[in-house]
């Protein structure tokens, strides 16, 4: 599994503008016989919330029947999370049988990109292909794919969506998409297929953005539902580990809908993932409202505003720009009551560093700028330092550049000021990065005690094993082991105290310094 993941990490980023292009990807489909003409597909873009919409969407399918694949991106901790199955990431032996299935179609593609002088597949562009061969073997009903930069030229963006599905629209990676949100609304608005549905999510730039939508759906005589028009989150209430809401959809109304997250985003991202699932699961009207409140309640979203630890809460957070940080922010102080919450950040250079750092500030006791593990991205913490103090000031930022020993001390820190010792109102926020989640999730892991995995009956009644014997020191058992070894009965005796020898076993020189001698006075031990 190492081996291969090295050998397709190790490929051309999708981040290289000489590979904006679906030329690799239009020859490997050709190669596979087009295999992703044989399931539907809900295809998710925007600048946040694609992942969190993409799982709700696969859960509502998933709960009506349907099978299932689901393709996400960044993955925090091991590649073949991108790839699931009925909600369930592929095996490692999965993984690499894939990748034995697709690695001499890639090579043929490589080659043919070298008589082109043109780059090899990347490394997203492979697992975007794998992620296709899969769904078509496996075979599912429904994919759910998440876009993985853009849209127009990204890899994911020769499937044809059934149900295309465009989050907020905001300022991101603008070295690939362009420097305005008009032009990054251009790219997105590129996973619009002829005559799919388009489900808009609520747009912090509405009318920058919302003209370039609606213009491309109807070039396309694409259906458009949009949030707060053809559909709506009417109502919604926070909840113990979630919130409760209420949607209306074209399809109908859905009262009182458990939604397992945090935060005013996340009910959109369900209302959004409701509505494209309507799309694609063959039902006339409505969906059943108990499947959908089943699906939503017990969908798990990893590294977008997850608590993993309680006294004190730790709260990690993938999200690195500006919209992001707005919604992590509203949702702490709709849903926490902190006072005392410690940061731990660390974030890409490419990043609005300062103005994500200011949304935070305000729910920030203080602040500890490290360093996630991709070097070569990652801002140093001592660069990092010098923005937080811009905005912190003074007193109110640590600088700690392992991860692991910034987190330490953020726990140290709320610790100390819990007198209660109960965790209430104290917490750290660990967030800047998903490369930071995913290495604040592997370090933060709770390991399950070996015992624990047996029966009750194995617990109780351990298999009898022999006991060893008594390892010889230097190959001569010292008097004590020979006594121990040869009396009848071993149990303890004064006798055996008196009169042990006791040395350093080093005959020919001094006694260790301290050591006990049969003269010494041994009145203490009663």
């Amino acid at each position: 599994m190492a081996q291969v993941e090295r050998a397709i990490m190790a490929r051309p980023s999708e981040r290289n503008t000489t590979n904006l292009d679906l030329r690799r990807m239009k020859l490997i489909l050709d190669l596979f016989g087009h295999p992703e003409h044989s399931f539907r597909v809900i295809h998710v873009t925007g600048t946040n919330g694609k992942g969190s919409t993409a799982r709700m969407a696969e859960a509502i399918c998933r709960a009506y029947g349907m099978r299932t694949g689901l393709f996400t991106s960044p993955h925090l901790e091991h590649i073949n999370e991108r790839i699931a199955i009925d909600g369930q990431q592929i095996s490692d032996d999965d993984f690499v049988d894939l990748w034995n299935q697709v690695k001499d179609l890639v090579a043929i593609v490589d080659k043919k990109m070298d008589e082109l002088n043109a780059p090899h597949m990347s490394f997203f562009e492979v697992l975007t292909a794998m992620a296709i061969w899969k769904f078509a073997d496996a075979p599912v009903d429904v994919a759910v794919v998440e876009v993985g930069m853009g849209g127009r030229w990204d890899a994911t963006n020769v499937l044809d969506a059934d149900a295309a599905v465009i989050g907020p629209v905001d300022m991101d990676h603008m070295q690939w998409l362009g420097n305005t949100v008009e032009q990054i609304a251009n790219e997105k608005v590129g996973i619009i297929k002829p005559n799919c549905t388009v489900v808009v999510e609520p747009q912090p730039h509405e009318e920058a953005v919302m003209p370039i939508i609606e213009e491309a759906a109807a070039e396309q005589q694409a259906t458009l539902v949009r949030d707060g028009e053809e559909s709506e989150v009417e109502t919604r209430m926070p909840a113990v580990g979630g919130q409760i809401c209420t949607f209306r959809t074209p399809n109908g109304t859905y009262e009182d809908i458990p939604v397992a997250k945090f935060g005013e985003h996340q009910a959109h991202n369900a209302l959004a993932a409701l509505c494209a699932a309507e799309v694609v699961i063959p039902v006339n009207g409505a969906l059943d409202a108990d499947l959908v409140s089943e699906a939503l309640s017990g969908v798990k979203i990893p590294g977008r505003i997850e608590q993993i630890r309680t006294s004190p809460t730790i709260i990690i957070d993938g999200g690195h720009n500006v919209n992001a940080a707005q919604s992590l922010r509203a949702a702490i102080e709709e849903n926490y009551d902190f006072t005392q919450l410690v940061g731990v950040v660390a974030m890409m250079k490419d990043k609005q560093v300062e103005e994500y750092l200011g949304v935070l500030e305000p729910i920030l006791s203080q602040i500890v700028v490290t360093q996630n593990s991709w070097m070569a991205r990652c801002m140093p913490a001592e660069q990092l330092e010098q923005i937080a103090l811009k905005v912190f000031g003074e007193g109110r930022v640590i600088c700690v550049p392992d991860l692991p020993d910034a987190i330490q001390t953020a726990v140290d820190m709320v610790d100390s000021e819990d007198e209660l010792g109960v965790g209430y109102g104290h917490g750290v926020l660990i967030c800047g990065s998903f490369i930071t989640a995913g290495d604040a999730r592997i370090l933060l892991k709770e390991s399950v005690h070996p015992d624990l995995k047996l029966t009750k009956e194995q617990r109780i009644h351990q298999a009898a094993v022999d006991p060893a014997t008594r390892a010889e020191v230097n190959g001569i058992m010292d008097e004590a082991e020979i006594d121990y070894e040869t009396d009848a009965d071993p149990d303890f005796s004064e006798a055996d105290v008196f009169t042990m020898k006791f040395d350093d076993g080093d005959a020919d020189g001094p006694e260790e310094p301290g050591a006990a001698t049969e003269d010494e006075d041994l009145d203490g031990l009663e």
